[in-house]
């Protein structure tokens, strides 16, 4: 749980961070068509299928693809491709810009078409695949065009390069910019095609599929057996000078190898697999974001990994948004009685989330019905409802030395055993407005038993944007007047602790 815990913190902190992070893609762009339709006949012209389209659209594919899962994590990135003179290139230029990808280092060659592959969908299922593409490497004045972009563009703080073995990766464009990387101490990452991983001699890491490390290796390597594993990728580690290789083995998760800690593995998280398309992408897309914010390469592996496992769940190239990210890494919350500070960390993952969180106090001494009453209403003005409870402390400088009644822990127990409360934190000053200050609800709750001028913390709330409702409150529902029924008194109202 301890290490799920800093797993989390971690991502969010480099979510946080990702905006001050420039990163360079610099490889085989593409653009991705999909036409998806039914089937519902044979030709009778000849033996093949009959598509009924009924949707297309267009996705950025390739290094394009890695830049884009970058952008949608929140890091500024460049793109260093080529595309050609054509109205397909002019669509991936587009795409990139309605992503937020810098395109300055996009050369648009003649003579060349944009890589470009369309594939028929039917029932979720690929039917077909047609390629416009021409993979010869890029002549020299092509190169030296990408590079006098690259000279002009901002420093990175990673270089990521994207091979498809498209033409744009040419050796000399490689150590190039692996020497770049290694000059500045910049971390180079490749998604490598050759057969021969020691073109990419002195990368910082190599992030191979088995398929690519067993033809790099020059044999088959069972992916179960650690110990083959290892020596395979020890000897490409050491032959290549690289600081570190990740090998992704699907449902197996992944496997890192490092001179400093031999192999460790990064277990895969079990979802359902819908389409593979992009996944190599995205790994190296947060991969490379990891190691741009000098995060340590197990703690990127397992980022990228989680990253990659919500992408295999979606249709098409996709990305992994910081949201599903942070869902599926945030570790659950086991115990909703929580301290101020594990309460805070909780709270900056839900807002990684999107979660609307609403905030209420009170001492909650003997729970009765009308305390249920404004909790439900509490947590219908959001999605997670944390209730500030005052300590047995706070209470008794509040309300005398007689009270409370119940203990805090108790009163604790009990709020977090209702469904409607996700969370409860004590604290032991007077009012919670430094709690407040601290989580910044979206929504402050307090019963219409208060007027607006009379709730602590309302201008702190609507300083920052946030709402301030009144709920109704049930009458003749108190704890002043329980304690007075208990006692024998009359049944007159009180306020609701």
């Amino acid at each position: 749980m301890k290490a799920a815990f800093l797993l989390s913190r971690s991502l969010v902190e480099l979510l946080e961070h990702a905006p001050k992070l420039h990163v360079w893609v610099v490889g085989d762009a593409f653009l991705d068509d999909y036409i998806e339709g039914a089937i519902k006949r044979v030709s009778p012209e000849a033996p093949v299928q009959v598509v009924n389209v009924e949707n297309q659209f267009q996705r950025l594919g390739g290094a394009a693809n890695v830049a884009n899962g970058l952008a949608q994590l929140g890091a500024r990135v460049t793109l260093a491709a080529i595309t050609g003179q054509d109205a397909p290139g002019h669509a991936l230029a587009e795409l990139c810009a309605e992503k937020n990808i810098d395109t300055q280092c996009l050369i648009r060659v003649p003579d060349r078409p944009t890589i470009r592959k369309l594939r028929v969908m039917s029932r979720r299922q690929q039917m077909i695949r047609l390629d416009w593409e021409n993979p010869e490497p890029i002549d020299n004045q092509t190169r030296q065009a990408l590079f006098d972009a690259l000279d002009h563009a901002d420093p990175p703080d990673a270089i990521l390069l994207s091979d498809y073995a498209k033409g744009v990766l040419t050796d000399n464009v490689i150590q190039t910019l692996v020497e770049k990387g290694r000059s500045r101490n910049i971390p180079v990452v490749v998604d490598p095609k050759s057969r021969d991983f020691s073109r990419y001699s002195r990368a910082s890491i190599i992030a191979p599929n088995l398929l690519e490390f067993e033809t790099a290796a020059g044999r088959a390597v069972d992916p179960l057996d650690e110990t083959a594993v290892a020596e395979a990728a020890k000897s490409l580690c050491e032959n290549c000078r690289l600081d570190a290789l990740l090998i992704t083995l699907g449902e197996l998760g992944m496997a890192l190898w490092s001179p400093e800690n031999g192999l460790k593995r990064v277990d895969t998280r079990a979802r359902e697999v819908y389409d593979v398309t992009g996944a190599g992408d995205t790994v190296v897309a947060a991969l490379g974001l990891c190691l741009a914010a000098k995060m340590d390469f197990q703690t990127a592996a397992m980022i990228a990994n989680a990253a990659a496992g919500i992408v295999v769940g979606k249709a098409g190239t996709s990305t992994a948004s910081p949201a599903e990210l942070v869902e599926c890494l945030s570790p659950p919350l086991e115990n909703k009685i929580l301290d101020t500070s594990t309460l805070a960390e909780h709270v900056r993952w839900w807002r990684m989330r999107k979660k609307r969180i609403v905030f209420t106090n009170g001492c909650f001494d003997l729970l009765h019905v009308g305390h249920l009453h404004i909790l439900n209403q509490a947590a219908a003005q959001g999605d997670l409802l944390v209730v500030g409870l005052n300590t047995d402390t706070s209470i008794a400088r509040l309300k005398g030395a007689d009270r409370p009644l119940i203990a805090e822990h108790e009163r604790a127990s009990m709020l977090a055993a209702f469904d409607c409360v996700d969370a409860v934190v004590l604290f032991d000053e007077d009012t919670p407005v430094n709690l407040i200050h601290t989580i910044k609800p979206d929504v402050l709750v307090k019963g219409s038993d208060y007027r607006m001028d009379q709730v602590v913390g309302r201008e702190v709330v609507e300083k920052y944007g946030g709402e301030v409702v009144l709920v109704n409150f049930l009458p003749n529902q108190s704890t002043s007047l329980l304690i007075e029924r208990i006692r024998g008194g009359p049944r007159n109202s009180g306020s609701l602790n």
